[in-house]
C-alpha cells in the first residue's frame, strides 16, 4: 500500500515529468482515496476503462490518454462530466502521463514497441521523441511481425522484399515526425497513424511507412509502467484493454 501523493512524487522523478512541455497535466488528474492497493492500467481513460475500473475495485487508474487537453473546451460537461463524476463517486485516483510515457527508456512505449518488434540498439533520435535502432529483414516479414506483436493488421507502404536494416518509429499519432527518419536515413517509419501525404512522402523518399495503430501501439508502457510500481511497492496491477480498432 502507498500514499497517493507519495505514488504521484516517485512517478514525476522516475518519468522526468518536468522535462516535458506537453499537451495535457501528467501525473495526479483527479485526486481519490488517499491510500492505494489495487492499481488498473490502460491507455485512455474512457467510460468504458472506467467502468471496468469501478467494478475491479480499483484504488487508482493510470492511463496515456487523460483528461485535460490544451485548446480543448475547459467546462466540465457531457462525456467529460460522466467520466470525472463516475471517478470522484467511487472515489478512484486518475494517474495520466503521456509524453513522458512515450520517452521513457526503459518503461516507454517506443522502448517497449522496440522489445516486441525485435528491434537492436534502440536509441532517441536527438532531443526527439521518434527512436532509431537496427533490423536485419525485409518489409514483408516485418510487417509480418508487427502484426503478431500487436494483434492487428498494420497498413504498409513499400514493396514486401524492401530490405530494411534502419527502422525509425514513434508511437502513437507521429506520421508528422517521418521527416526524423528521412533525415537519419531509415529504411522504415513506424507510427500508429497515418495522413493522407504519407503514400506521397513515401515514394518520393524511399521510405517504408507502417501505420500499426495508435491505441496498439501505445498499449505497452502504461502496462510496463504499473508493473514496475507493482514490484516496487507491492501493489496490484491488473490492466484492462479497451477495444480500439484505430
Amino acid at each position: 500500500m502507498i500514499e497517493n501523493k507519495t505514488l504521484s512524487a516517485y512517478c514525476h522523478d522516475y518519468l522526468n515529468v518536468g522535462a516535458f512541455d506537453d499537451y495535457c497535466p501528467n501525473g495526479l488528474q483527479i485526486e481519490g482515496k488517499p491510500n492505494i492497493d489495487k492499481i488498473i492500467s490502460g491507455v485512455s481513460a474512457n467510460q468504458d476503462l472506467i467502468d471496468k475500473a469501478i467494478d475491479e475495485g480499483a484504488d487508482a487508474l493510470f492511463v496515456h490518454h487523460g483528461f485535460f487537453w490544451k485548446n480543448e473546451n475547459l467546462a466540465i460537461t457531457s462525456i467529460k462530466k460522466n467520466r470525472i463524476k463516475a471517478l470522484l463517486d467511487h472515489d478512484i485516483n486518475l494517474f495520466a502521463y503521456h509524453l513522458p510515457l512515450d520517452a521513457h527508456p526503459k518503461v516507454g512505449n517506443n522502448a517497449q514497441l522496440a522489445q516486441r518488434f525485435g528491434i537492436k540498439n534502440p536509441t532517441p533520435i536527438g532531443n526527439t521523441l521518434v527512436w532509431q535502432g537496427e533490423v536485419n529483414t525485409i518489409l514483408g516479414s516485418f510487417s509480418k511481425t508487427i502484426k503478431q506483436a500487436l494483434s492487428r493488421t498494420p497498413l504498409v507502404f513499400g514493396a514486401d522484399d524492401k530490405i530494411l536494416k534502419r527502422i525509425a518509429w514513434c508511437s502513437g499519432g507521429a506520421q508528422t515526425y517521418i521527416d526524423h527518419a528521412i533525415n537519419i536515413g531509415a529504411d522504415c517509419f513506424i507510427t500508429g497513424e497515418v495522413s493522407e501525404q504519407i503514400p506521397a512522402i513515401t515514394k518520393e523518399n524511399n521510405i517504408a511507412f507502417i501505420s500499426a495503430g495508435h491505441h496498439a501501439t501505445e498499449r505497452y508502457g502504461v502496462q510496463a509502467l504499473c508493473q514496475h510500481l507493482s514490484d516496487k511497492f507491492g501493489l496490484q496491477h491488473q490492466f484492462i484493454d479497451i477495444e480500439n480498432i484505430v
